[in-house]
């Protein structure tokens, strides 16, 4: 992990690139880097190994779609991580994620080839596909962000230390389109706020519209 710039509130930010929620959260924060005094610090985490656990009571389609889609992904991540040092990680989801999402290309094996190659990464990692020496540590980087939050929740998980150093952390918060400049900041002070409140766990309304990237092509 890149050391931490002077004066900067490191915010840990736990992402599954399948996810186009986690990514529309995952822009805002990249909006809020450059209007607040934080640096964003990346990890993996993983929708197939937290619905492990209840995979068969899962819809069928969206149980397929973790078997089939989500694994692949994590894993070429997890590999770029452990060999070529975690700073690559923040790129490398910015270009799947522009490829995937942005450009609805679609989590494919080859998208992510492509993404290797737009940040200089070698295509060895696409041997971690179907199969990683680093599934140990794929679960530890899930579990460090997981366990921050508790198990009913999903990506993205995002933590930062509060007033008295402890770090807090939340899922989400699931919003569309991601936010720009003063909007962006200003979602970000007033969830700071509402997620240092000890006993706070939830603010929710029903989902009206799905992701929209338009205002990130």
């Amino acid at each position: 992990m890149s050391e931490q710039s002077a004066g900067k509130t490191p915010v840990d930010f736990w992402f599954d690139p399948l996810c186009p929620w986690a990514w529309m959260t995952s822009r805002w924060v990249l909006e809020v880097e450059k209007v607040r005094d934080i640096e964003v610090r990346w990890h993996v985490m993983s929708l197939a190994v937290l619905n492990e656990p209840k995979i068969d009571e899962l819809p069928e389609e969206y149980r397929e779609l973790l078997q089939t889609k989500a694994w692949g992904p994590v894993r070429v991540v997890i590999a770029a991580q452990q060999e070529h040092g975690a700073e690559v990680l923040g790129d490398l989801y910015t270009a799947i994620g522009t490829r995937v999402h942005n450009l609805g290309q679609g989590i494919e094996k080859d998208v992510v080839a492509a993404s290797l190659k737009d940040v200089g990464l070698p295509d060895s990692l696409m041997d971690h596909w179907d199969d990683t020496p680093y599934e140990a540590e794929l679960r530890a980087s899930h579990k460090e962000g997981i366990d921050k939050v508790g198990q009913d929740v999903g990506t993205p998980v995002i933590a930062v230390p509060g007033a008295d150093g402890e770090q807090i952390a939340f899922f989400g918060p699931v919003v569309t389109p991601a936010p720009k400049g003063e909007e962006a900041a200003k979602l970000w002070d007033g969830t700071l706020l509402v997620a240092s409140v000890p006993g706070f766990y939830e603010i929710k309304r029903t989902r009206t519209q799905g992701p929209d990237f338009s205002n990130l092509i």
